[in-house]
């Protein structure tokens, strides 16, 4: 998607560093991180905690979360601005994590936490029931899933590999391939939110792919995040997320305009934000980002240049 804009503050909006392009459901009023507690069974190889469950969308899943079984053994591929959280909040539920990541010093955190560290992907997928990866663009996913030591030289049957990553169907079909030739299962499941949804366990998944895998990771799936979409086909998952990106990039750009003329014509663009909050176009990515970008404060959470990958 190209987006051609000509306003200052679309410029300003448009630049290296803004979060502005997280994805508008990101910003919903938070839900409670944990809806109930309920014991989850555990499994016959090892002591399970209790973990509990947020609300979850039920559209095509016909999934409890409560009814499944974790895998006792999770690695997670990529500790960048998404992935970190991401994995943190699985820590802090009791998981049994093992990280990776090309810098190793961006794992130290989560080691203090009590995650284990592995020097490659495939030692992370080898020693685990499940792997989690969560990288940058269809470049690095493709290398940390089939390059060079990656995840699928360690993967084999009765394991899973979940790629969280926002990258184009084709890439995400490529990554299946490699991964079920090993007799592994595989899911794409792309994210909608950005740092702070990660943060406070408030995601979105658009999952597609091996229905079994999907089940088995959905409780860890419900820790990550408020809700979950199963698509079907490997592709859909990609494919619904580049399409709500394309929304939300629309969206933004326009509301970048709308603040940019208020102002000229003498406008308070506070007033704007305000006003477009109470009615039908209200958006909470509207008075969430509305403040930041009237002051021209872009703290980074989502980059441009993961928009317009």
């Amino acid at each position: 998607m190209t987006l051609l804009v000509k306003s200052s503050y679309s410029h300003r909006f448009l630049s290296s560093s803004t979060p502005a392009m997280s994805v508008c459901s990101s910003f919903c009023p938070q839900l409670p991180s944990y809806f109930r507690q309920k014991p989850i069974n555990s499994l016959p190889t090892k002591p399970l905690f209790p973990l509990s469950f947020k609300v979850f969308s039920s559209q095509a899943t016909g999934v409890s979360a409560e009814a499944d079984e974790l895998p006792g053994r999770i690695g997670f591929l990529g500790m960048g601005i998404m992935g970190t959280p991401m994995a943190q909040n699985l820590l802090k539920a009791g998981c049994d994590v093992t990280v990776w990541n090309r810098t190793k010093s961006k794992c130290d955190p989560l080691i203090s936490l009590g995650a284990k560290y592995q020097p490659s992907p495939d030692e992370v997928a080898a020693s685990c029931d499940v792997t989690f990866a969560m990288l940058a663009d269809p470049e690095s996913a493709m290398d940390v899933a089939c390059g060079k030591h990656g995840a699928a030289s360690g993967m084999g049957p009765g394991k899973g590999y979940v790629d969280v990553s926002t990258v184009d169907g084709d890439t995400s079909k490529l990554i299946n391939g490699h991964i079920k030739a090993t007799g592994a299962s595989f899911l794409e499941a792309p994210v909608s939110g950005s740092k702070k949804p990660a943060e406070d366990g408030q995601l979105i998944f658009l999952a597609a792919g091996d229905k079994s895998l999907y089940n088995t990771v959905a409780p860890l799936l419900d820790i990550m995040g408020k809700s979950r979409f199963y698509l079907g086909d490997v592709g859909n998952g990609a494919a619904m997320k580049l399409v709500v990106n394309m929304i939300m990039g629309s969206m933004m750009a326009t509301f970048s305009e709308g603040l940019l003329h208020s102002e000229k014509v003498g406008l308070d663009p506070n007033v704007l934000v305000e006003v477009v909050s109470q009615g039908a176009i209200s958006a909470p990515m509207y008075s969430l980002k509305g403040p930041s970008m009237i002051e021209s404060l872009y703290p980074t959470a989502f980059p441009l240049k993961h928009q317009q990958k």
